[in-house]
């Protein structure tokens, strides 16, 4: 297989992790909710603008229904640019400048909505690098063929892989404060004990960290891109795993799949990486 045809194939996988994340962020956006009142109702930051510029007394704005329907429509508003970079995603044409220019102000929004996640999780920085991966890919999509990208790419794709694994880690080891739903999915999954659930998260947690160093020495690099592939898949698919109820079949997927789905690519990322290293082998074996 030639350079060219290694480049296709890495590019599909990279389109369709692109593709997953924008979808599940639409899906998130038009029937759910997003962390945007975290934004607009910041007293701190945004009284001072509200009361002396637009001259609205801060009670009156945070209990206005006028308000509160401006987030919603906020929220749905970036559902629909993410619904349409969904699509473009799909229908991808390289030439198209449009294409380029909505994937970018999607990624922007993906940024956007990991420093709303972190906000909203009293500003820890691991909250945020933990959607690196999301917010990135979509630039390295839209710039995917240029020579200056292809040069780094995969170095560039490992430190996503690193800093998402690492931030993700900083969790289960209890750096931060172990979130409820994580020790709650491992009891559903497992049937096993809160204090079990604990210890398997510890233990995902220095694995976490293992991978985030091993994915840079040569000789380990292929064993932890492994780990890492299988564990960001298990990892996105024990949302809706967990929450799936026989008695309720389509409200479990409808209200759980979404975060799968922008999830993936933490375990398709490091395919992607796997199979571009392990094509690389082959070309130099072969020479």
């Amino acid at each position: 297989m030639n350079k060219s045809q290694i480049k296709q194939k890495s590019f599909r996988i990279l389109q369709g992790s692109v593709l997953l994340v924008f979808l599940g962020r639409a899906w998130q956006h038009l029937f759910w909710d997003a962390p945007f009142r975290t934004f607009f109702w910041d007293e701190e930051n945004l009284k001072p603008i509200i009361e002396n510029i637009f001259k609205w007394d801060w009670t009156a704005y945070v209990t206005s229904a006028q308000t509160d329907q401006f987030i919603q429509y906020s929220v749905i508003g970036f559902g629909v640019l993410y619904l349409i970079c969904t699509i473009l995603t799909l229908w991808w044409n390289p030439k198209s400048r449009f294409t380029k220019i909505v994937l970018v102000l999607g990624g922007i929004a993906l940024l956007f909505l990991a420093y709303l996640n972190m906000k909203e999780n009293f500003y820890r920085y691991g909250q945020f690098f933990e959607y690196a991966i999301q917010f990135s890919i979509p630039f390295v999509l839209v710039y995917y063929h240029k020579r200056w990208l292809q040069r780094h790419i995969e170095l560039i794709l490992k430190l996503l892989v690193a800093v998402v694994f690492i931030s993700h880690g900083l969790y289960a080891v209890g750096y931060y404060p172990i979130p409820g739903h994580f020790i709650g999915m491992i009891i559903t999954i497992f049937g096993c004990s809160q204090d079990v659930a604990i210890n398997f998260l510890l233990v995902a947690g220095i694995l976490d960290f293992l991978v985030g160093i091993a994915i840079f020495i040569p000789k380990l690099k292929r064993y932890a891109l492994i780990y890492a592939c299988f564990w960001g898949l298990m990892t996105a698919l024990a949302r809706v795993v967990s929450g799936f109820y026989i008695d309720f079949i389509w409200q479990s997927i409808h209200q759980n799949l979404y975060e799968t789905l922008y999830r993936l690519p933490h375990g398709l990322i490091p395919l992607m990486l796997l199979y571009m290293s392990s094509e690389k082998k082959k070309e130099a074996t072969t020479n």
